[in-house]
């Protein structure tokens, strides 16, 4: 039986299925299920920094509400914890408690302070590792490239200096040069590299014409853009390295691996199909490492990375001209009417 023990930010997993941050990490029943079904580690439903401000604004409008009642009477109000965030890190505590497999607690947050602060109270639950949810919307048509990355790169150097559990950022792709900015965080001696976050885009609904936000599950040749840039980074950076987004097989798990993954998340598969599945993706990882006869993941890991591949060009976009001239071999020629 093939070994698929790993090791991600210096934490030792059974198997390197990391099931992501989602509404299924969000109920204990499903996270005891989780760890029943085979994941290596798991990460907590996120904590958002809209839902920090928005219990700060509550908390703030009821401290006020009896301002204008006599000054002696304001004394029987206790004073009002912001209850939201607050059940977010009794949560996460909770499920560390209840599972033997690693928990990674997750934090998404925009201001700086809040990345700080928020870090240091999901660090005190006991969690295994921390994973910052870094994006940036282009809203804004006065901020440049360069203010967003340093903004993020100094959270996660502040972040860093006051946490000491394993850190890891999980990126969006659209960053002007990902690998240079890759290379900047890398060298805050961050632990892990998660790619990529599958972003929410909005859509209309004609009839009524409104706006809405319908659940966005990934396909799963959507791994690929993960596995490209895995390939570029492995062994070009000391972070862990965490592929996500689009891998639903044990096929789509060894492309990634095969590009120099350390462990891989998965999300969309197991809300497809169910978390008994998480067995079906181990299953096929196992019975490819039997054929081709590897014992660990260690035997064939990375092997197909820049530096490793014998076809370097796979990465290059020269592999895409070559695709255009070879076109009849991979598509089938359209009927001329």
């Amino acid at each position: 039986m093939p070994n698929l023990q790993t090791n991600y930010m210096g934490i030792p997993l059974s198997n390197p299925l990391v099931v992501g941050a989602c509404s299924l990490t969000a109920h204990m029943d499903a996270i005891k299920k989780i760890e029943e079904h085979g994941a290596g580690a798991l990460v907590i439903q996120s904590l958002f920094e809209e839902q920090i401000q928005l219990e700060r604004y509550r908390h703030d409008e009821d401290m006020v509400m009896y301002d204008d009642w006599h000054a002696e009477m304001t004394n029987i109000f206790p004073e009002k914890e912001h209850s939201g965030p607050e059940e977010h890190l009794m949560w996460v505590r909770k499920a560390k408690e209840s599972v033997a497999i690693p928990v990674i607690a997750s934090l998404n947050a925009v201001n700086h302070q809040t990345w700080v602060e928020w870090a240091e109270k999901l660090v005190q639950t006991g969690a295994d590792a921390l994973e910052l949810n870094f994006y940036a919307l282009p809203v804004h048509f006065d901020q440049t490239a360069q203010e967003i990355e340093d903004a993020q790169v100094e959270a996660l150097r502040a972040v860093r200096e006051k946490v000491d559990i394993p850190v890891a950022v999980k990126l969006s792709p659209f960053y002007t040069s990902p690998l240079a900015f890759i290379k900047k965080l890398d060298a805050t001696g961050i632990n892990g590299l998660v790619l990529f976050n599958r972003m929410f885009h909005p859509s209309f609904d004609i009839d009524k014409e409104t706006a809405n936000f319908p659940f966005n599950l990934s396909h799963s040749s959507d791994h690929r853009l993960a596995l490209r840039f895995v390939g570029l980074l492995a062994d070009n950076v000391k972070a862990a390295l965490c592929a996500s987004n689009g891998i639903h097989s044990g096929k789509d798990a060894v492309d990634v691996l095969l590009a120099g993954a350390d462990v891989f998340q998965t999300v969309s598969s197991l809300y497809q199909n169910s978390l008994d599945h998480m067995h079906t993706i181990l299953r096929e990882i196992e019975e490819w490492m039997e054929r081709k006869g590897y014992s660990s993941l260690d035997d064939f890991r990375g092997k197909l990375s820049v530096e490793n591949t014998p076809d370097r060009w796979t990465y290059r976009r020269a592999q895409y001209v070559r695709m255009l001239l070879r076109s009849d071999e991979y598509i089938k020629r359209p009927k001329l009417v």
